[in-house]
């Protein structure tokens, strides 16, 4: 009898011992983890972030807490120092725009080479491809894990004084850019005036004629209603893309249970579609116009450049595009450039 009892309570602990890793996994997890974000609702770029945190929180019952802190806030609002504040674990995960980060991950600066890709074809081709995977590897190296490319979208250029038709037309003009030298110098080489600042800045900028203009996706721009802030002319004009990458910090990615990076990945991924599709509605993609149509009912002159007219502006910053290819990688920009034309065929 007594024998019995010994034996059933090893086989009582030998099943305990089993299941305590898993019990121990769960019981070392944050309380919260903190996901970081440029901008706010509603905002697409954002919007995704909101539904990751959603869709991780819901589907692993409340077992991964994850909060979006928008507007970069966690890094005092210096979007650029978001890639820092992740190596340091201050956050845990992030949707980056590929803009804030190309400054520390100089293969991202592909999607700022001016004129590149053209339209979303360009830019499916780059992330739906080699080019995107070996995108992410690199950005793998700097201690986060990229789980799903995300789309800002295609940066049009905005103004308080005229239509932008040709390179001339932006002479003398102060334009506003987030961050990276290359907008500078794509700026410069264009005659305009470019002025680096954060979108917090930028409001009051543009309402006091500090700034003429700006470049932003058109989402953003019928968002925060920028015109109300004296942007009356709008050219669309496809200069570069902003990509998204949602991400998380590796500590943080090793220390879930396999199943749970699973879950992670599957709830970005999800995110990150619903994000792409949301950036693009209304802008032309397909039959629906009713982002512009909106524009125009604001009473923004909407321009849209022909594609001989957009090879005007690609011939004045093409010094720009061959300095920072170099940069880029010049391999990895013969690889997009061949790619984008695949898909353009």
């Amino acid at each position: 009898m007594t024998h019995a009892i010994t034996r059933r309570a090893a086989l009582l602990a030998g099943a305990g011992a089993l299941a305590a890793p898993h019990a121990g996994r769960a019981q070392s997890y944050k309380q919260e983890y903190k996901l970081s974000v440029v901008g706010n609702r509603p905002i697409p770029l954002s919007e995704g972030a909101f539904q990751w945190a959603d869709l991780v929180t819901q589907r692993s019952n409340g077992r991964i807490n994850v909060k979006v802190y928008p507007g970069s806030q966690l890094v005092g609002g210096d979007q650029t120092r978001e890639l820092v504040a992740i190596r340091q674990g201050v956050i845990d995960m992030a949707v980056f725009s590929t803009i804030n980060i190309s400054p520390q991950v100089r293969e991202m600066n592909l999607f700022s080479l001016p004129f590149l890709l053209g339209d979303h074809r360009g830019f499916d081709a780059i992330i739906n491809g080699p080019v995107g995977e070996e995108l992410f590897r690199a950005l793998s190296t700097r201690d986060v894990v990229p789980c799903a490319w995300g789309e800002n979208g295609f940066r049009e250029i905005s103004n308080s004084r005229r239509a932008i038709r040709e390179p001339g037309d932006l002479r003398g003009m102060k334009i506003r850019f987030a961050a990276g030298a290359i907008f500078s110098e794509i700026f410069t080489a264009l005659g305009a005036n470019p002025l680096q600042m954060s979108f917090a800045d930028l409001q009051p900028a543009l309402s006091t004629g500090a700034v003429d203009g700006q470049e932003n996706p058109i989402n953003l721009f019928l968002a925060f209603r920028m015109d109300t802030l004296a942007q009356r002319h709008l050219t669309i004009w496809n200069y570069v893309a902003d990509a998204g990458i949602f991400v998380v910090g590796k500590a943080v990615m090793d220390s879930f249970a396999p199943a749970d990076r699973t879950l992670v990945m599957e709830c970005a991924r999800d995110a990150a579609k619903a994000q792409i599709e949301a950036s693009r509605k209304g802008i032309g993609v397909d039959a629906d116009r009713s982002s512009i149509e909106e524009m125009q009912r604001r009473g923004v002159t909407v321009t849209t450049l022909t594609d001989a007219e957009k090879q005007a502006f690609a011939r004045a910053t093409r010094p720009v595009f061959d300095k920072w290819a170099q940069t880029v990688g010049a391999d990895l920009v013969r690889r997009a450039e061949t790619a984008i034309r695949g898909a353009r065929a």
